[in-house]
């Protein structure tokens, strides 16, 4: 049987004070008396006492938790941003809880979850939930463009994002100056997916390209992009290009094209979008818009911790800038 961790009753019973004073000397406070600190710290390291980081927070009126709500977990997308989350809030003392809302317990809300474990902040990497619209949260970072243009429930909240609208025009430029005219591009029912799709149709047509978007609305899978680019391929053999709405649709979009007999980039050109490590191993090389999630994190982990340290600014809409990776999925049109 595995001893007994000692408390901090164990440690002020040896030291012959009160519990109050051994709290104060974990606290370093100059009240405590030379004598009485020497031994506390004599009983302290007799017993292998070690304080507790979460009462410690919770006696100070604090959690250090910060909760991060996602909505799929397979998506890389996530991996980068939680990194990002990391690398700002980690070196501030707080820690991090991420539940995904699609596997999550559904006999409470997962923003009710994390209320109830009295969390400082939260980070929602996906479509505001409703919850959000009530009272009583503490500061909220929203991560991604994960609403449409028209609906505005993040204006109340800090928010960061990369420029969607620009990464998708990237593509379509990049596609149209390698002289490929006509474009399929496989889209989803998200926020971001149909600002990027809106962006890529609109240059494109502007280029003198014709655009062919499908109409898919679930999830952006490996099986979905397979399943929409195969159907696209059949229904409109002209396509020379395609623009998925994320680098794990493109790879599905890139077995559908090998099943059809289509070589990339030979006679058909691919671009994802999160240059995800997906995308940069060696064995796909994937052409895709680099939406800096890392940063994205970074930027709403500080955000975020500024709030819950006192800052009392009006919410803020950070965007940042994407670029254009070019790996070797992308090829000029075949003449």
């Amino acid at each position: 049987m595995a001893a007994k961790r000692p408390t901090i009753y164990d440690v002020a019973k040896a030291a012959g004070v009160s519990k109050s004073l051994v709290s104060l000397v974990l606290q370093s406070s100059p009240k405590v008396g030379e004598d009485s600190r020497r031994a506390v710290e004599a009983a302290i390291a007799e017993l292998g006492y070690r304080p507790s980081r979460a009462a410690s927070n919770l006696a100070a009126g604090r959690t250090k938790l910060v909760g991060v709500l996602i909505d799929d977990y397979t998506n890389l997308w996530f991996v980068d941003l939680v990194r990002g989350l990391h690398a700002a809030l980690g070196p501030r003392g707080y820690r991090l809880s991420v539940v995904d809302v699609a596997t999550a317990d559904q006999a409470e809300h997962p923003v009710e979850s994390f209320l109830s474990m009295r969390v400082d902040g939260m980070v929602v990497g996906m479509d505001p939930p409703n919850a959000l619209t009530d009272g009583g949260l503490p500061p909220v970072v929203v991560a991604g463009t994960r609403r449409a243009p028209d609906e505005h429930v993040v204006d109340n909240f800090d928010s960061v994002a990369n420029d969607d609208a620009e990464g998708a025009r990237l593509v379509a430029k990049h596609l149209v100056a390698l002289g490929h005219a006509d474009l399929g591009h496989l889209s989803v029912g998200s926020g971001a997916a149909q600002v990027r799709r809106a962006a890529f149709e609109d240059r494109a047509r502007e280029s003198g390209a014709r655009v062919v978007s499908t109409p898919y609305a679930g999830p952006a899978t490996d099986e979905a992009g397979y399943s929409t680019a195969a159907t696209l391929l059949v229904d409109h053999p002209e396509i020379t290009a395609i623009f998925a709405a994320n680098d794990v649709m493109a790879v599905g979009a890139l077995a559908a094209a090998r099943d059809a007999g289509r070589v990339v980039p030979d006679d058909l050109s691919i671009v994802g979008y999160d240059d995800t490590s997906l995308a940069s191993s060696k064995l796909i090389g994937l052409t895709t818009v680099d939406d800096r999630s890392f940063d994205v994190g970074v930027a709403a982990g500080t955000l975020l911790a500024d709030r819950m340290e006192g800052s009392a600014a009006d919410p803020v809409a950070k965007v940042l800038e994407p670029t254009l990776t070019v790996r070797r999925t992308c090829g000029p049109r075949a003449k």
